[in-house]
């Protein structure tokens, strides 16, 4: 079970928590929580690194931002012996967590889970931070952001887990924001590419790197609501979203438990930004000289678009980066400027990206051209597209981002029937 840092956000959402995990734990289950810090404690600890010293060493970072979760573990052990459980907290360095790569950004290589699984197997429920791990060095380390959910699929996976529960503020993943679109749907069960793509393209409910080491190890996930009241139902009897194999949801549609939608879901993204180079020569390692500082220095370039070279074998090359670095991304273009050899460049801040997902894509044609006509019927420019096998993403004007998820939701047949 892993719950977020609006779950954590207090001694009493604490102790609601601690409820939620007695009740799974008086089901006959061996039980592992993994926890986040409380909400706005690690922007808070961030915030002292700053203050403390602008260009911060990284491994110190990690263990001042680590402390939050050691707090909630710690916590939430106190409060499950309170209440009559056995429980213990594990850090990082204690099961141990092996990271490898960089500081607040580690990735988990393994994880040495034998003593926990006894200490689950004798009853006592076992209470791990999330977002941390430990270096080769011995040193602490930090997963980034959103860490904390690769941490719950990475335990679950170590200690065979039926399955991991992700209890989160939403109580599953809809087929669109249902802050935008009221009829948005909850769905029984989406599959592992599906919820990768939904959320690398926006959706907020899982971390990427944690839906896809769970498709990677075959960890069962699903996501629900710590928000369900005092005498929290088990989650067998009240479902969120489960984010099952092809094969599952196979079974699924056979059982008549799920309809095969072409479309599964509507993302949206704010955090992009459109970058446009002018003139830039049309010969054969151009393109590289632009995308290789970009690579280098780890920023992530989604959308491309190269223009059909001029007479003057010129062309103009347009594509996206996040918001956040888009003034790195300016000023390393504009040291290469003379190995490029583009004549301006142009950014746009205000876009943002819409994202069209189902794995039903591969099979029914068709499913791009509904969008294009949707969002051309209501006067909304299309500025750039990407697809994948199982996406379709579009550049819009930022302004219009609610509008065409709402187009789009009903020009796929996803609204709720009241």
């Amino acid at each position: 079970m892993k719950f977020g840092g609006t779950s954590m956000a207090g001694t009493e959402r604490i102790r609601r928590v601690a409820n939620i995990v007695r009740a799974q734990a008086a089901g006959g289950n061996e039980v592992a929580v993994v926890v986040s810090a409380m909400a706005g404690e690690t922007d808070r600890l961030v915030n002292f690194c700053r203050e403390a010293n602008a260009l911060y060493d990284p491994a110190e970072y990690d263990v001042v931002v680590s402390s939050g979760e050691q707090v909630t573990s710690g916590l939430l052990a106190l409060t499950l012996q309170s209440l009559g459980c056995k429980a213990r907290s594990w850090l990082g360095w204690q099961l141990p967590i092996k990271t490898v790569e960089a500081h607040a950004k580690a990735r988990i290589e393994s994880i040495d889970a034998p003593e926990m699984v006894a200490s689950m197997e004798r009853g006592e429920i076992a209470v791990v931070p999330g977002f941390q791990g430990i270096t080769d060095e011995g040193r602490i380390s930090t997963l980034g952001r959103g860490g904390s959910d690769t941490s719950a699929v990475a335990v679950a996976a170590a200690v065979k887990a039926d399955r991991c529960d992700i209890y989160t503020d939403v109580d599953g993943v809809y087929t669109t924001d249902p802050r935008i679109v009221a009829k948005a749907r909850k769905l029984k069960a989406v599959t592992y590419e599906e919820m990768l793509e939904l959320a690398s393209v926006g959706a907020k409910v899982l971390q990427t790197r944690s839906v896809g080491l769970a498709m990677k190890e075959g960890v069962r996930l699903q996501v629900l609501s710590s928000f369900v009241g005092e005498d929290a139902v088990a989650a067998d009897e009240l479902p969120g979203t489960m984010i099952v194999s092809d094969e599952e949801m196979d079974e699924l549609v056979e059982k008549g438990l799920m309809e095969r939608q072409h479309v599964t879901g509507i993302a949206h993204d704010k955090n992009e930004a459109k970058i446009i180079l002018t003139r830039v020569p049309d010969k054969p390692g151009a393109v590289a000289h632009i995308f290789e500082p970009l690579a280098d220095a780890s920023i992530n370039v989604d959308m491309i678009i190269q223009n059909v070279g001029r007479d003057k074998g010129e062309t103009d090359v347009t594509f996206t980066v996040p918001q956040a670095d888009l003034a790195r991304a300016q000023a390393l273009l504009e040291d290469r400027r003379d190995d490029i050899g583009f004549n301006r460049i142009i950014t746009d801040s205000k876009i943002a990206k819409i994202s069209v997902v189902g794995v039903g894509m591969k099979s029914h044609a068709g499913v791009a051209s509904t969008m294009f006509r949707a969002l051309s019927d209501r006067g909304i420019n299309i500025q750039a597209i990407s697809t994948s096998e199982i996406k379709v993403s579009v550049m819009i004007d930022e302004d219009e981002t609610e509008l065409a998820v709402r187009v789009l939701h009903t020009a796929y047949g996803l609204d709720a029937v009241d």
